[in-house]
């Protein structure tokens, strides 16, 4: 049975979403951990007050209520990628993954301003997902990438608690551990930096779905390999194995990825101080390379390169919710965690898209992208024009809609 054109909407009334090809019966786990607890690493989130010196008052237009809400407005009212210019009636053209982050980014958002309206239309926003036609545009293939979708069906359940969207977004999640690795790692790793964000996000959500252990340990241990094999003195990530440059999104999705998780984790967990001191590094590493506008470069160890406002939305959600959870020194990060917000509300425009959001971009290669490796990524360009109103620009949307929500959780 193909599973995409199965979903309609009887079957999330009725809840046996997910019986056909992501259907399994028992998943396969991640490799155990340790169960011997780890010490509990001190952790005190900072007084109100303390907060209130950097995130209480905003000038006008940039308060992060304000700025949530428009770029929450422009994904509720925005149509897929499949529907719009040549995507139109494709069949090649499923949900793409900065469609999906977004979309949880303004469901956090509206969530956390109880905005029950905004709510409404993101749930009311998978129906045509839930027509055969649309179920089209729901990706089969095992890969990140698609395999994220189902931080949305999840989302939707916890907030509903229709049992249709948990069935369904969990089989995504159970899907990225169907056929995992001997050291019991996904089938989905790349060792890429961009998997520490869509591999994590979907396996949160089911755990923050069901409470099953299995999925936090999962993430937990996809961190720590990737700690040993990306993360470098420095504390940033190389975009991938081989792959030595500080890619801006690429670090971004380490470092939001790692504050999902953290957000959960709890202190007791085996691996817990190793990703908390991974966390930590990385956050000391990013902050000797903050600009003047406060963001992060393109490259972000390039001082010539252009802001990039996609990865600096990234680090800047890492940076709110590091202050606000006590992870990171409150005098040391909330000035830069204030000032980085501040920088990327200038680039967000009356319609509520962000300037300034690089294209995507695969890890260089000598092969396919000439010599000059540093050339390959100061020269990336910008999203803008039509392309801005159905792909590129969700990956800079999306991380300010999870900044939003840090700021106001």
């Amino acid at each position: 049975m193909n599973y995409s054109r199965c979903i309609l909407v009887g079957c999330l009334a009725s809840g046996i979403v997910g019986s056909g090809l992501y259907a399994q019966s028992t998943p396969p786990s991640a490799s155990p951990v340790s169960a011997t607890p780890a010490p509990a690493a001190p952790v005190t989130p900072p007084s109100a007050d303390v907060l209130a010196q950097y995130f209480g008052t905003w000038p006008d237009g940039t308060s992060p209520k304000d700025v949530g809400k428009k770029v929450a407005e422009n994904f509720a009212g925005r149509q897929f990628r499949f529907q719009t210019g040549q995507y139109a009636n494709s069949a090649n053209s499923p949900v793409i993954y900065p469609e999906v982050v977004c979309w949880y980014g303004a469901f956090t958002f509206a969530e956390v301003t109880k905005d029950d309206a905004l709510k409404n239309k993101l749930i009311s926003k998978f129906g045509i997902l839930s027509t055969p036609e649309g179920a089209a545009h729901i990706s089969a293939t095992a890969a990140v990438d698609y395999h994220v979708f189902g931080a949305v069906p999840l989302e939707i359940y916890m907030l509903t608690k229709q049992q249709g969207y948990l069935t369904l977004g969990q089989s995504f999640a159970d899907r990225q551990w169907a056929a995992p690795r001997d050291d019991g790692l996904s089938g989905d790793t790349r060792f890429w930096v961009d998997d520490l964000y869509m591999l994590p996000l979907v396996e949160m959500q089911a755990y923050r779905a069901t409470q099953d252990k299995k999925y936090l340990d999962r993430v937990a241990l996809t961190f720590s390999v990737y700690l040993d094999r990306l993360q470098q003195p420095s504390g940033l990530f190389y975009h991938g194995e081989g792959v030595p440059y500080y890619w801006s999104r690429g670090d971004g999705w380490v470092a939001a990825g790692l504050t999902e998780l953290l957000r959960d984790l709890p202190a007791n967990h085996p691996l817990y101080p190793k990703i908390f001191a991974g966390y930590q590094k990385m956050m000391a590493g990013l902050l000797k390379y903050q600009a003047d506008d406060g963001l992060w470069k393109q490259l972000i160890d390039h001082p010539e390169a252009y802001s990039e406002s996609s990865g600096s939305a990234m680090f800047t959600f890492a940076f709110v919710s590091g202050v606000k959870n006590g992870w990171l020194d409150a005098k040391t990060y909330g000035p830069a965690a204030r000032k980085a917000w501040l920088g990327l509300v200038k680039l967000i425009d009356d319609n509520g898209n962000i300037a300034n959001v690089c294209v995507g971009t695969n890890k260089y290669s000598a092969t396919t992208n000439g010599p000059d490796p540093i050339a390959y990524y100061l020269t990336r360009p910008v999203d803008k024009g039509p392309q801005m109103l159905t792909s590129d620009v969700l990956h800079g949307n999306a991380p300010v809609l999870w900044t939003a929500t840090a700021l106001l959780r």
